[in-house]
């Protein structure tokens, strides 16, 4: 196992932990809504985003302890964005990490409030994590919280992304869609651990830098498994993006640019903290897995 591969682990542990910490257990009423959220909730995701975080908080030396409850929020909200972009109106999917998307096992009017407490249960959490000062938690919220609305979060690249179904879009286009839908939501998630590890503003900057085009990267790849891994593989529907005429990289680029593009953004995510005084190897290893990743 690599070093990528064993702290992925680590953090998946740790984070699940507080996820179910912090949730409502599956008998408290309303029963169904909350097994709704635990099933998504619990589905075996690789818990990327709330890694990034950690990866990132503790490049400035950050406990756990004063980590986990904004890595475990950002996953909350990473949950919600995909129960609601599963729903028929959105990308009308019946697979999700390896199992029936919510609305498909709970019905949709409960995978829309399932996303609901989602979100409000993640700032719930961030709101009264008391190992951070009320500075540094007012901070992290509004990072957070802008990143995942609009214009520049990810509920605004998921509007851009269907807005560009079944037209032809241009790279800086594609570009927008992804650094907003996925891209966004992973900056954060490292700009937070950055900020609670103290890095400096220059040291924020530069790891946002290295996420954005880590995010960029995720996507990149993302869309070259949809094209070349099965549904079992994935967990969720191969082919799909094309079949619903998405704008991908493969779609305009083909398969074998698209794979020098994601060996260049790696590239890319590397410079950007290349000039910090820090051990980054932890994040830089990030990156490689991002681009050797197979699911």
């Amino acid at each position: 196992m690599t070093e990528s591969s064993e702290f992925l682990s680590h953090c998946r542990t740790l984070v699940d932990a507080e996820l179910e910490r912090s949730v409502p257990q599956p008998d408290v009423e309303p029963t169904r809504l909350h097994e709704a959220i635990r099933w998504s909730l619990f589905a075996g995701g690789k818990r990327f985003r709330p890694a990034v975080l950690i990866a990132a908080g503790r490049t400035f030396g950050a406990s756990n302890e004063r980590l986990i409850r904004s890595a475990a929020a950002v996953e909350m909200i990473h949950t919600f964005s995909l129960i609601h972009d599963d729903l028929p109106a959105m990308d009308d999917d019946d697979l999700r990490r390896g199992r029936e998307t919510c609305h498909r096992k709970y019905g949709e009017a409960t995978a829309i409030l399932a996303g609901d407490v989602l979100q409000t249960l993640a700032f719930k959490l961030l709101s009264t994590d008391e190992s951070l000062d009320a500075k540094t938690r007012i901070r992290v919220i509004a990072v957070i919280a802008d990143a995942s609305g609009t214009p520049f979060g990810m509920v605004a690249g998921q509007q851009l992304d269907l807005d560009a179904e079944g037209r032809t879009i241009t790279i800086d286009e594609l570009e927008t869609i992804h650094s907003r839908k996925t891209g966004a939501l992973i900056a954060a998630a490292a700009e937070v651990g950055a900020i609670i590890g103290g890095a400096n503003e220059f040291e924020i900057a530069a790891v946002r830098q290295y996420a954005e085009k880590l995010g960029l990267l995720f996507q990149i790849t993302d869309d070259l498994l949809d094209v070349t891994q099965s549904t079992e593989a994935l967990g969720k529907t191969a082919g799909k993006d094309a079949a619903a005429k998405k704008a991908t990289y493969p779609g305009s680029f083909g398969v074998d640019r698209t794979r020098e593009l994601a060996g260049e953004v790696t590239d890319e995510a590397r410079r950007a903290i290349s000039a910090m005084d820090r051990d980054t190897s932890l994040l830089e290893s990030l990156a490689g897995h991002v681009l050797n990743r197979k699911a």
